[in-house]
């Protein structure tokens, strides 16, 4: 398993980043256990959870998957094998702090539940998961109004956030810091911030990339080149999307649009894209989900690829995209798709 820096810390993860948020709703604790246990006989070292998890979040199971890696922890003796990543929501879910935006007060309460929930003593990686002041993350993109925000008010949020992520790490509760969902002005008045006062610099941010969302490509990775601020992609399959498996209208039982009642990432245009990706891997006697996975490893920007899985099966067949090298014919018939289907939104 390949090695990359996180950020400017001198540590390394592996490129592939064990997702857990399907662990307490859709998948049993002993099989979270069992895909521990597959991905770090792979050699991963990376695992990535939140207080939210699992997903859909709710009183009912947020908190849940820190519970079962907690319990994995304490079962095997064998945290150090990972460096694990979690993060404080970012307001609005009710049952989380009554729906308040995180800040500096909120973070330290985040922590003491979640290290409590992990059975450890520190998180290696501790992040905001998302802008609460909204962004075009999601399904935003069409109602994003960056206008409607308070300057002031956004970096004085930041600012207080950033002041107690400072003392954790001081404490030892935490290694680094991270952002999710956040965008590129977001990023940078992060380590404006940071770098006035001496606080944590950012050491990565964690947005969704894959064949049909493909944002990071511009501003951000202009960013991230300079500043060293790496990316964390979740849903490299789109939520299942470039599998094939709802081509045609299929919904299959099991299924993260069955399951959730729902599936915004599907509408005519990404249903589109999906069909050719898919196409395209089978016309190179490629699985589909191996070669959208090995393409988002080859993005220069690329810290981490976060991959989920309901299944160990699933989850292997993720895992063997590590050792898979797209031909330039592939990638630049990857490109010619992107043109086509450039926003799948």
């Amino acid at each position: 398993m390949k090695l990359k820096p996180l950020g400017r810390t001198g540590r390394l993860v592996t490129e592939i980043c064990l997702g857990t948020m399907t662990w307490g709703s859709q998948n049993s604790e002993a099989e979270g256990h069992a895909q521990i246990d597959l991905a770090l006989e792979a050699g991963v070292n990376f695992m990535d959870t939140a207080e939210l998890y699992a997903v859909p979040g709710s009183p009912e199971t947020s908190g849940r998957t820190e519970e079962i890696i907690g319990n994995w922890f304490a079962l095997t003796g064998k945290r150090d094998h990972w460096l694990l990543a979690s993060k404080i929501g970012g307001g609005g879910n009710r049952h989380i702090r009554n729906g308040a935006r995180p800040d500096g007060a909120s973070i330290r309460i985040a922590i003491e539940q979640s290290l409590r929930r992990l059975k450890t003593d520190r998180i290696d990686l501790y992040q905001i998961h998302w802008a609460s002041r909204g962004s075009y993350n999601f399904d935003g993109s069409w109602t994003y109004a960056p206008h409607n925000q308070d300057t002031t008010d956004v970096l004085d949020n930041i600012a207080d956030m950033l002041e107690t992520l400072g003392a954790l790490v001081k404490e030892g509760k935490i290694l680094h810091a991270g952002v999710s969902n956040e965008t590129t002005w977001g990023i940078s008045r992060w380590l404006a911030i940071a770098e006035a006062r001496n606080l944590p610099r950012l050491v990565s941010v964690q947005n969704e990339y894959n064949l049909a969302r493909r944002h990071f490509d511009l501003d951000l990775a202009e960013l991230s080149h300079h500043e060293q601020v790496g990316l964390l992609a979740y849903s490299p399959l789109a939520g299942g999307l470039l599998t094939g498996k709802y081509s045609d209208g299929a919904i299959p039982p099991g299924s993260r649009a069955d399951y959730q009642k729902g599936f915004w990432r599907l509408n005519s245009y990404s249903e589109a894209a999906a069909k050719d990706y898919v196409a395209l891997a089978r016309s190179h006697g490629l699985d589909p989900a191996q070669m959208a996975i090995a393409f988002a490893l080859t993005r220069p920007f690329m810290t981490s690829v976060i991959i989920g899985a309901t299944s160990t099966v699933q989850l292997a067949n993720s895992l063997g995209a590590a050792d898979l090298t797209l031909s330039p014919e592939i990638l630049a018939e990857i490109e010619a798709i992107h043109r086509r289907w450039p926003r799948t939104i």
